[in-house]
């Protein structure tokens, strides 16, 4: 595989793991030390990626629920042939989010080390 394959592969199981709710998957994507961030409701809100494992595994998937799995990759900006920021869309039940994911290659292959969330969207019930 090339460095973009392996990026692309990477990027595809997030996509799984947030529709499937796999927590394996999410924590082998992501980097033991990264965080999330967001600041939709006014302050900056972090939280390590342990934390949103735990919730992630507490969630009803969507894939249980019948859903379409629905993700698209916006934007790949290669920083270094190591590090690159991925945008991306996806859709977990009614939220939309636009995230802004930072890679980095190291031993472990591809493994996100943050992620800034944003809620985009919210889709309307039976849509």
């Amino acid at each position: 595989m090339t460095i973009q394959a392996d990026l692309l592969g990477a990027i595809e199981t997030y996509f799984d793991a947030i529709h499937d709710c796999d927590t394996e998957k999410l924590n082998a994507v992501f980097h033991p030390q990264s965080s999330l961030f967001d600041a939709d409701n006014g302050v900056v809100f972090v939280e390590p990626i342990d934390s949103f494992s735990r919730d992630v595994a507490g969630r009803v998937s969507p894939a249980s629920k019948g859903q379409d799995r629905e993700a698209e990759v916006l934007m790949v900006d290669f920083l270094s042939p190591i590090s690159a920021t991925v945008k991306i869309r996806i859709r977990a039940h009614q939220s939309v989010f636009v995230d802004h994911l930072g890679f980095v290659l190291g031993a472990d292959g591809w493994q996100i080390v943050s992620k800034i969330w944003h809620l985009e969207s919210t889709i309307p019930e039976g849509v």
